[in-house]
């Protein structure tokens, strides 16, 4: 089940603490700003609801479709401390920041709340798991992140296929029997492409 934010009456009420975890994927996500959109709104979300941020982690150009949980530092940092009870919420901008691995992702989620942490999201409210309804949303959640993931894998293969038939250079050395050409052609950030494969 999910549940949206909103504000309350806490004048008695304990303070939750909150650690958030934002993450880009790629190089021009970092250069886009992503991360720092990420934390504003997750900072504005836990602002209306009272909730007090204690620790920010932050992923630069980790891959939640290839790597793994257990290979992300902050994914085990984050197990360490929802261990030693350092925390009450973790937040995120969208439930894709923890990750796009259908068969790992799911059950990373569902650590998190066994622990007793609420996992939320600034878009998507809580991840609850009171029934087994929940558990299916939860699975068909990162199903669906993970299809994603590969629909942009595909087309970025093909593409990067077509230019290398094009002669266009995609990166690395020529291949065996091929050299390099200028082409006198620059990518958006005025680096120059160099040139095409020929034999």
């Amino acid at each position: 089940m999910l549940s949206s934010g909103n504000k309350k009456e806490r004048t008695d009420e304990v303070i939750k603490r909150v650690y958030c975890l934002y993450r880009v994927s790629t190089k021009g996500q970092v250069d886009k700003d992503d991360i720092p959109m990420q934390k504003t709104s997750c900072r504005a979300f836990a602002e209306r609801n009272g909730w007090n941020i204690v620790k920010e982690f932050q992923e630069k150009g980790v891959s939640g479709f290839k790597v793994s949980a257990s290979d992300r530092d902050a994914i085990q940092d984050l197990k360490t401390a929802a261990e030693k009870k350092e925390f009450d919420v973790l937040l995120v901008f969208m439930f894709d920041r923890i990750g796009r691995i259908d068969d790992e992702t799911p059950f990373v989620v569902e650590w998190f709340i066994k622990h007793g942490i609420e996992v939320w999201s600034v878009n998507e409210g809580e991840q609850r798991m009171d029934n087994h309804v929940d558990k299916l949303m939860n699975y068909i959640r990162f199903w669906q992140a993970n299809g994603e993931s590969q629909k942009t894998s595909t087309r970025v293969k093909t593409r990067l296929n077509q230019m290398t038939m094009e002669g266009q250079f995609t990166g690395g050395v020529a291949p065996f029997g091929y050299k390099l050409i200028k082409s006198g052609t620059f990518n958006k950030k005025g680096q120059r492409t160099d040139g095409n494969h020929r034999r």
